[in-house]
């Protein structure tokens, strides 16, 4: 889909301004490819999202959630000169990066664990009971 796609559409739809508005902006910014994630549908409204992080510790690392954004990001890794003392040869990246998600208004961030290089992110949709589907008993 193309910014002339989402114009196109704009005249058939009411309320869905925000939206479009949404998709345009991140169309339109070059999304880095590091680090590399996984998102991982657990059940009928939860969600993982699984961040490959070789070598990062928990101090390291910063998930933040504002506004229906999350964000997971490293601190500044340059300021730390230990990291590379005595390295002769760097082939595990461990740079600083900052990496978004847009979550809809109904997902929540339930927790965050880093275990084994892999952070893993749970989200949830919290689905209200008047939006779930309900069976009218026939009479």
């Amino acid at each position: 889909m193309t910014i002339n796609t989402f114009s196109q559409l704009r005249p058939f739809t009411i309320g869905y301004e925000d939206i479009f508005d949404h998709f345009e902006n991140l169309m339109g910014h070059n999304v880095p490819n590091y680090p590399p994630y996984n998102i991982i549908k657990t059940g009928d409204y939860t969600h993982n999202i699984e961040v490959a992080l070789a070598g990062y510790s928990k101090d390291m690392i910063e998930v933040i959630v504002e506004d229906k954004n999350l964000t997971i990001k490293s601190a500044d890794l340059l300021a730390d000169k230990d990291m590379n003392k005595g390295v002769v040869h760097k082939g595990i990246a461990m740079r600083a990066f900052t990496r978004h998600f847009s979550l809809a208004e109904d997902v929540e961030v339930k927790g965050a664990e880093l275990k084994n290089g892999l952070l893993r992110v749970s989200l949830e949709r919290v689905v209200p009971e008047e939006k779930k589907p309900k069976t009218i008993k026939i009479k």
